[in-house]
Formats: structure tokens, sequence, C-alpha cells
């Protein structure tokens, strides 16, 4: 079975089979091994496919592979790829493409933010070749034949094959990036192999894409445009949404959700999701480098106010980095959560002025954020509650998105907003930010216990026991970032907008979608 659009029996569709969407901040880039954060990837996922999908269950969707073997000690996997898949200007993909795209993700003259997503699996020589010890070409990757591509690991990984859904891991077009470098993702040069194609992109303004028809599942694609719209602001979006100007937004505006749900209750989508809203420490830079410090700007936050009236959209309170919804892994609850607020405000106290912290010598700093309105209503919230309790002056700082990224990961920042959707549905997707070699730890958290935890988990067939050791270790020894909540999704979606399929993971293809009459 293929995900696609399934129209039910008897649902007359619009003859108009054209859907916009909200796209949260403009994209750095659509390059799928440099691409960083959701905005990107969300419309990744109508221009590219990896070699399997995942459903709303975390259950593997074949892509580009029809199947695959493992060997006898799941080591070797061996992906047999359809031979009707093609580019968008008609040419095979083949495995040569997967060889090229996995090979650019780890080579550092790509510099690609997410090439530990690469090392994750243990594919031979992956660690190497990002330390610059090893050439890019001796990678654990190889085309048997131009259907046939084969992944040897270092060890076994069960989890392996559901990386294979997210970006980094999608084909590349090599004669493509080789002949535009990085403007290969211009509408004029661009090929993808997605059930879409790149029609326009006016930056900071729209991207309009339109179905692949050389896409090997293409009939069963139904809606045939697809526009994207870069707005930061949720209240900007919901007045495009109540003006028909939008038909599925990227997210809703906080303050509004009482009201919306009570107005358009069938228009309102609210979904657990897979990720944590939290507050990144630069470990780098005094006085964060303290851990009293760390835990006393984590324990005087009221999460339970945070969830309940800053936010109020369902988030729920989070005092370890792993969200509870999770599949195969329930976290253990960290001491301090089981405290009252109260207790964690007095413990906090204690803790900052053994720091040397008091009135007479207060600690200043800069919060930052990327620009939101949620995202500074929860910084206003925070920095009101380390004033309250503990005397600390906050400055809020906010950037663009592109700036905020560039900001964090030269570590100019002393404490700043973070958030972190799961690429794939098992704990290490959130645990393994906070090892010392991850790509997207721009606080550099580093402790050698944490790390070989993570280490050892990857080849453990249940690896609960090392992640709630690894939880402790982060968290409620080091507190490495300050948990705040774990996500909701929630989206404005008109009502006849079908085949909508919310998940954990926030993958929302626009082929599973379709426009009913109306």
């Amino acid at each position: 079975q293929a995900q696609a659009a399934d129209v039910p029996a008897g649902v007359e569709l619009a003859a108009k089979q054209e859907i916009i969407r909200g796209g949260g901040s403009e994209p750095a880039t659509l390059d799928p091994q440099k691409i960083e954060g959701t905005p990107g990837s969300q419309r990744a996922r109508d221009l590219f496919e990896g070699l399997y999908s995942l459903d709303g269950d975390g259950n593997l969707i074949p892509g580009v592979a029809t199947h695959y073997e493992a060997n006898n000690d799941n080591t070797q996997y061996t992906f047999h790829l359809r031979k009707d898949a093609k580019w968008s200007n008609g040419h095979s993909v083949t495995a040569h493409d997967f060889v090229y795209g996995f090979t650019r993700a780890v080579d550092p003259m790509t510099a690609s933010p997410y090439a530990w997503f690469i090392e994750i699996p243990s594919i031979v020589n992956a660690s190497k070749i990002i330390a610059g010890e090893a050439k890019p070409s001796t990678l654990g990757v190889k085309a048997i034949d131009d259907y046939t591509f084969q992944v040897t690991l270092e060890r076994p990984v069960p989890y392996f094959v559901k990386m294979t859904a997210h970006q980094t891991m999608f084909p590349a077009p090599k004669a493509t990036i080789e002949k535009w470098g990085s403007d290969w993702t211009k509408p004029e040069h661009i090929v993808s192999n997605g059930a879409y194609k790149m029609d326009s992109w006016v930056v900071n303004e729209k991207m309009v894409f339109s179905r692949n028809e050389n896409y090997w599942n293409d009939a069963k694609t139904v809606i045939n445009q697809v526009t994207f719209l870069p707005i930061e602001s949720p209240n900007a979006e919901l007045k495009r949404f109540q003006a028909g100007q939008m038909d599925m937004s990227y997210e809703l505006p906080n303050d509004h959700f009482k009201q919306l749900t009570r107005d358009i209750p069938d228009e309102v989508v609210v979904t657990p999701k897979l990720g944590t809203y939290y507050y990144q420490f630069n470990t780098t830079k005094a006085p964060y480098n303290d851990v009293r410090v760390r835990k006393a700007l984590s324990y005087a936050i009221d999460r339970n106010i945070i969830a309940k009236f800053v936010t109020g959209t369902g988030e729920i309170p989070a005092y370890s980095f792993t969200p509870e919804i999770v599949n195969g892994f329930s976290p253990e609850t960290p001491d301090y959560a089981t405290w009252t607020q109260k207790e964690r405000n007095e413990k906090a106290k204690a803790l900052l002025e053994e720091a040397g912290f008091d009135k007479n010598h207060p600690l200043s700093f800069n919060l930052l954020y990327n620009t939101n309105e949620d995202h500074k209503k929860i910084a206003i919230a925070v920095s009101s509650m380390w004033k309250k309790t503990l005397g600390v002056n906050v400055r809020l700082e906010n950037q663009e998105w592109k700036t905020y990224l560039e900001t964090k990961k030269h570590q100019q920042f002393d404490v700043a907003r973070a958030g972190w959707i799961g690429d794939y549905n098992e704990a290490s997707t959130m645990l393994d930010l906070l090892t010392s070699t991850h790509g997207n730890n721009d606080g550099k958290y580093s402790n050698a216990e944490y790390d070989e935890l993570l280490h050892d988990a990857r080849t453990m067939q249940d690896p609960s026991a090392n992640y709630n050791k690894a939880e402790k270790v982060a968290i409620e020894q080091d507190m490495a970032v300050a948990p705040i909540y774990q996500y909701t999704s929630k989206r404005l979606v008109k009502s006849y907008v079908g085949g909508y399929a919310p998940n954990p993971e926030d993958s929302i293809y626009t082929r599973d979608m379709y426009i009913i009459k109306h």
C-alpha cells in the first residue's frame, strides 16, 4: 500500500483541486540535505520522497523502495527500488541518487546541519567522514545496480529503516546539483521526485507547487496545486484563514484558541505531537556552565501556568525531555516534578544564592527567541517568574528564523527558546539531541556518561533502561536544558479539506488530501 489520497465513496470532489497552506517561517533552503527546521521539512515532503514514508502510527509506507531485506545480524539493508520512480525532468530515480544523497549529507563540504542524522544509525564510516578522518566515498552505502541500494551499518540499529523517511536521507539529483551548485533549488533549476514540483518561489511571499506528472503514484494524487505562504504570525494566519485566503494554517494563535473551538469547532484540529518546547542554556559561557544556575532557572518556571494559561491549548507540562507519547518508551518522572511549585521556587533561590547571585548581585542575561507572538508571550511569562522568584533581570531579544539559527549555531546567546519535533517515532530522536556531537546541540551540553548511554542504546533490543538513565543524567542531574511543555499540533483546517491526517511527527503530505465540493 502507498500513502495517497483515499477519497471515500460518495464524496463529491470540488472542480478546483488547489490548496493554500500556511508555511510558518520562510525556509533558508529546500535542499533536503541542508534543511533545518519544520518549515523546510513540510515543503520538502511535497517535493521529494525517500525510500519510505511513515503513516500516522509510525508504520513504514513504501516510497521509492518497494521492499527491503536485512542480513542475519541486521547490519546490512538492501533496498529494492521501483523502476517507475522518476525525477520531475523524466529521469529515473536510481540507487546512485541515494548514494549521492547520503554521501553529500556527511561530506564536510556540504556543511549539512543534519550530518549527524547519518551518523546516528552507525552507517559505516559516517563518524570518521564527518570528523574529516575519512573520504566521503568510503561511506557504507552502494548501488548494487541501478535499482538496488545497500546500506551497511557498524552495528545493528533496530529503528534504522524508519529514519529513511527523513529528508536528510532523500535522494539527490547529482547532475543538477553539480551544474547549478547552491542555486539548484531555484524554480528554474530544481528537479524533484515527490508528488509535486516547484512552479515559483517568491521569497517572503509564496511558494507554488504543481503536480509532478512523472511521480510514480501521480494517478492517486488529487490536489493539483499547493501554495505555501511564509507567515510567521499566527494572528496574521488567522486573518487569512477567516478571509477565505488559506485552507490550512501552520499553527493557530493561542490567545484565540478557546474562542475558535467555540465558533468553528470542526475546523480546529488538535493532536499530541512528538516534541518538546524548552529553554536552552549556553553551557560554553559562565554562569550557564554552572549546574546550580541552570537548575535554579529551570525550577523557577511554573510549567502548569505556562501550559494552562499562557499556551492553554492542551500542552502537557514537561519535566523530562522525551514526550510521553513516544513509541515504546515511558519516561520516568524526575524528582523535581513531584515537588510543589513553592518547593521548586525555594530550591531555586537557594541554588542561585549558592552560585553567587542575590539582590545585591542579580543575574542578568538575554533571552533569545525567534520572532513569533506565542514565543514572545511565553518569554514574557517566564522572565516575569524569574524576576519575581529570583530577582533575575531578563532582556528579551527576538530574531527572524534564519538569523536566530545562525546566532544559536555560533553560541552567541545566553539562554534561548528552542523546540524539537521528532524526526522518527523513537526516544532517541529526542535524546540524541543532547549528545555532545549532535549538530543541533547549540548549547554545547556535554557529558561522557550520557553519550555512552545513548551510544550503547542503539544496539539494544529494549533500550528503555538506558533512556531513563540518560534522562536522569541530562535533566535531573545536569539540567542540560529546561523542558517546558510537550507540544500539541494545532491547526485550522477548512472542513472541505479531506484526507488531512495529523500524526505525532506532524508529517503532513498534500498528496494525501483532496478538496470536497463546497
